[in-house]
């Protein structure tokens, strides 16, 4: 059974057909998937259908393309809101210097006040790095230095050094459909090496649809197909890299039950 471990449900183009986008993950063997928010809006929408669904997790956090939006964010706020038992994980987060939708030292504060709440529930951080390698680098480190936190670099398309940097300091790295594109080799080579236990797949529905979806809407049941051809890149069975993926994803997850 598969997971995805980064989906966006209450989307455009995912929450208008909800219910029927849920059934065919089900259908295609996707055993648990993590909504993930972007915004304080969506906070309860998001935690709503999580308690609706067992099947569905939630997060909550703020894209570093909202940072500008989200002044007053803090990690109080955050960790008030990680508190209900359906939160499995603070994010997403990060930066994301290549539409530079927010000033930059905001994107910052902002990630750093993520990784604080992170500390202080023990909750994994959910983070977005986009054209921003050396100060993503540099601000985990400096964190990391003040106090440890478990975590993600979702959507991975960042270099083999940064992928090392990263998983030095005990991070997990997940793959999204780019990994299947056609001009991602840099992105495949680091999947082949990527060590066993640290491994997650993901969606990032309804954006990134993998090969043989492109140009449609991306869904949960998709990351099937992700973690199928992440399975031939590592030459391993696909029931075999289902198997590690979902067991890494509940020892990241660790309030997420089975």
């Amino acid at each position: 059974m598969f997971i995805d471990s980064h989906c966006h449900l209450n989307y455009k183009g995912l929450v208008e057909q909800q219910a029927e986008i849920l059934a065919r993950a089900r259908e295609n063997g996707v055993s648990a998937m993590l909504n993930i928010s972007t915004r304080e809006r969506e906070w309860d929408d998001v935690i709503g259908l999580a308690q609706e669904e067992t099947d569905v997790w939630a997060s909550v956090g703020i894209h570093p393309h909202e940072a500008d939006q989200h002044i007053g964010m803090d990690c109080a706020k955050l960790v008030a809101k990680a508190a209900h038992p359906r939160v499995v994980a603070i994010g997403e987060t990060g930066l994301d210097y290549y539409y530079d939708k927010s000033d930059r030292a905001q994107q910052g504060a902002g990630f750093r006040e993520h990784i604080k709440a992170s500390r202080q529930t023990g909750l994994p951080i959910i983070i977005h790095t986009r054209d921003a390698e050396a100060d993503t680098a540099a601000i985990l480190t400096e964190e990391m230095r003040e106090g440890t936190f478990t975590g993600v670099i979702h959507c991975f398309t960042a270099s083999a050094d940064f992928a090392r940097i990263a998983l030095d300091l005990g991070l997990y790295i997940s793959l999204s459909g780019i990994v299947t594109f056609k001009n991602a080799q840099d992105i495949q080579d680091v999947a082949k090496w990527l060590p066993t236990d640290r491994l997650l797949v993901e969606t990032d529905a309804p954006f990134l649809a993998p090969i043989p979806h492109r140009g449609r809407t991306g869904e949960p049941a998709f990351v099937a197909d992700t973690a199928r051809f992440v399975a031939q890149l590592r030459d391993v069975p696909a029931e075999t890299l289902a198997q590690q993926t979902s067991d890494n994803f509940y020892e990241l997850f660790t309030k997420a039950s089975r």
